[in-house]
């Protein structure tokens, strides 16, 4: 049964990517909020695309976009422990 290895630069890579991922939200969630500050009423429902501006439009799309991405990301990611997991025990 061959040992799984855990090099200390996988641990490292995996955490500036986690690092790098929080402030890609971040950034994103400080720039959404400059929507709800100039939310207003009579330009369309609230978090509709009539209400927003092209910038925040841009935004919107692009945290959805990052949210997608992410899922992606964790579906390879689990995908990859399951196989040399699988690799590991058999």
């Amino acid at each position: 049964m061959a040992k799984l290895k855990i090099r200390f630069i996988d641990i490292t890579y995996g955490i500036a990517i986690i690092v790098a991922d929080l402030v890609v939200f971040i950034i994103l969630g400080v720039l959404l909020m400059g929507y709800d500050d100039n939310y207003d009423s009579s330009e369309g429902e609230y978090w509709s695309f009539a209400s927003m501006n092209m910038n925040e439009k841009i935004i919107y799309i692009c945290y959805n976009v990052w949210i997608v991405l992410n899922i992606i990301g964790f579906i390879y990611i689990g995908r990859k422990i399951y196989i040399k997991t699988k690799i590991s025990t058999t």
